[in-house]
């Protein structure tokens, strides 16, 4: 079944008829209008009301947003808090002593919004660390550390980053951010799956609270259960995170307004898209103008590092048309090929191009979901099959895409992956299947942190694949992240792995390293 005329037509929005028929969920989204002044001020606390951590994210060369939500407790729709806006006040200081302060100010953490509060820092310097806190009546919350970028104009000689996805709270222990807070890093990615919307199962290693997710209470309780997590509150702290999702912080393999059961009342599909969507920017470090409305929440945007690196964070999943054949694994057929099918949407794909054409960097990265390596999983015959959630289910735009990178000589374009719990190393040519296309970039898949559980390194299943796909260059299914630094001449990508995430004190091991020279896109083993 195709719907890929109903996906273009609701792009960028969505019909009349289904605005009014939840008209209701739209209006509990207040406009970001400062209520200090009608806020309960002298407010007292029966437990720590900064339990679910505090974070910073979305940094340029003078801003930093400042992020934390107010919450009693964490398995309540509303958070066990008062149906009152409560004033938070929040520093930036030079110092861990905060006896030089950089900036300040007070914003207010309102009811329509879960307490939640997305202060934007301004007036920083460029290229500087800080520490940062709130305050919100009797309460102090924790000290963490942001930054901002280099100026535009800057070159600075180094960038350390870790690229992850995946965050399955059952399945795993997120022993990988006990390593990734050790590496002192300048950023954090989050390429998707923040959360899963699964219900609570038996026997793994920790449960989900409640059933399936549905409401927007339903995804406030899951986000506040995940950030129970003190390993994932510490790194929060540690550094600011560029964050964006898949599909698993709504609903899985959906596309677009397009639910994964086809026969989903697509009014309720879009209401629960518009809770999720709401609990996603209550609960990350976004800056305000991400604000949703109702179903739609943009987030594909830009953070430059100087001229050292240009990073454009995508959204592979709101804009997408339908997967081709019912999202089974198939050839790269006529659907797959059909120039109206879409992981990005038009209006993104052009802010895409765009931006790589205006871009100074000396790397251009893409930070997205699914792989785009067109890796054939499996046959039927002689005639290998893909994945139809993955870039080759859309195999005209994303030749089309490379062909651009080619073309237009952008420099150094980089593809930062998550989405599919296994580590890859890719060489990305025009077209995978066609070694006489140019070679146009490499792509560094991220495995998942905690989700699926233990895996395997399985070195000798590189062979098996490099005889019918020669651009893979590592492949396995063990948990961790991606450690990079970049510098102007090169790229090194670590593939951090825990051995186990199924008790405490996971061994953490680098299992390869690559270096990509500037200029030449090929990977080196380090």
């Amino acid at each position: 079944m195709s719907r890929i005329s109903d996906a273009v037509r609701y792009e960028g929005g969505i019909s009349r008829r289904l605005f009014l028929a939840y008209s209701a969920a739209l209006a509990s989204l207040p406009q970001l209008a400062e209520r200090a002044q009608a806020a309960e001020k002298n407010v007292t606390f029966s437990s720590d009301p900064f339990a679910s951590g505090i974070a910073s994210g979305d940094p340029d060369s003078t801003s930093v947003v400042l992020w934390t939500r107010l919450i009693q407790d964490p398995f309540d729709a509303y958070g066990g808090m008062s149906t009152e806006p409560i004033p938070v006040q929040w520093e930036v200081a030079h110092d861990e002593q905060f006896s030089r302060i950089a900036a300040s100010g007070v914003a207010t953490a309102t009811p329509q919004l879960g307490h939640s509060v997305h202060a934007v820092a301004q007036g920083l310097e460029p290229d500087r660390w800080y520490f940062y806190r709130f305050r919100a009546g009797d309460a102090q919350s924790p000290v963490g550390r942001c930054r901002t970028l280099p100026h535009a104009d800057s070159l600075p000689e180094k960038l350390r980053f870790a690229s992850t996805s995946c965050q399955h709270f059952e399945q795993g222990l997120y022993t990988a951010y006990e390593q990734m807070q050790k590496d002192d890093l300048d950023l954090v990615f989050h390429l998707g799956d923040y959360i899963y919307e699964g219900p609570g199962r038996d026997n793994l290693v920790r449960k989900h609270f409640g059933k399936e997710i549905v409401s927007l209470g339903d995804y406030r309780i899951r986000f506040a259960q995940y950030r129970t997590d003190p390993l994932l509150r510490q790194m929060h702290a540690a550094c600011p995170w560029f964050v964006t999702w898949d599909d698993h912080e709504f609903d899985n393999n959906y596309a677009g307004e397009i639910s994964e059961q086809l026969n989903e009342d697509p009014v309720a599909f879009l209401q629960r898209r518009a809770n999720s969507y709401q609990a996603y920017y209550e609960n990350m470090p976004l800056r305000p103008r991400s604000l949703p409305k109702g179903p739609d929440m943009r987030l594909y945007r830009k953070g430059s590092f100087g001229r050292l690196a240009e990073f454009l964070i995508l959204d592979t999943r709101q804009y997408r048309t339908d997967q081709p054949n019912n999202d089974k694994r198939s050839p790269i057929n006529d659907a797959a090929l059909n120039p109206q099918a879409t992981l990005l949407g038009r209006k993104q794909r052009q802010w895409l191009q765009s931006s790589l054409l205006t871009s100074q960097a000396a790397w251009n990265v893409l930070a997205q979901q699914v792989m785009m390596g067109m890796v054939g999983v499996g046959r039927e015959g002689d005639t290998p099959l893909y994945s139809m959630d993955q870039w080759p289910g859309y195999s005209h735009e994303r030749i089309q895409l490379a062909n651009f990178l080619a073309e237009r000589r952008i420099p150094n374009p980089v593809v930062l992956t998550g989405d599919i719990h296994s580590n890859w190393a890719n060489e990305l040519r025009v077209d995978d299947r066609n070694p006489d296309t140019p070679l146009v970039a490499t792509e560094f898949v991220a495995t998942s942190l905690s989700s699926g559980g233990n895996g395997r390194a399985r070195p000798d299943y590189v062979d098996l694949l490099q005889a019918t796909h020669p651009f893979v260059k590592l492949h396995n299914n063990e948990r961790g992240y991606i450690r990079c630094t970049v510098t102007p001449q090169s790229w090194t990508s670590d593939y951090v792995a825990v051995e186990d995430v199924l008790a405490p004190g996971g061994n953490i091991v680098t299992r390869a390293s690559f270096v990509v020279e500037a200029g030449r896109p090929q990977l080196n083993k380090a």
